[in-house]
């Protein structure tokens, strides 16, 4: 199942199609957050297509993920936007830590 953002950043249901012609008109609202520590990104995004499995269950429609460094591929994901933008944040923390 697809999904577009509302102006609150709630998922909205909507095809490939549909999906395709909100992220071409908003193309700044897939990347949540990007930040660099030195050579180390922290990268959040709207995946747009719900990863939740098994299917039925709440949509699971953000990601977080770390490039670089000891924590290298480090991959969480998110129900809300809210989760997603606390998720990024202890990403942040994690590599700090380093």
């Amino acid at each position: 199942m697809w999904y577009i953002l509302d102006k609150e950043n709630k998922p909205v249901k909507s095809t490939i199609i549909q999906y395709g012609e909100w992220i071409e008109a908003n193309p700044e609202r897939k990347a949540v957050k990007q930040e660099y520590v030195g050579d180390i990104r922290v990268s959040t995004v709207f995946l747009g297509l719900d990863h939740a499995w098994p299917k039925g269950n709440t949509p699971v429609l953000w990601e977080t993920m770390i490039f670089g460094g000891e924590h290298d591929q480090y991959m969480d994901r998110y129900t809300s936007y809210e989760d997603a933008l606390e998720g990024h944040q202890i990403a942040l923390t994690l590599i700090t830590k380093e």
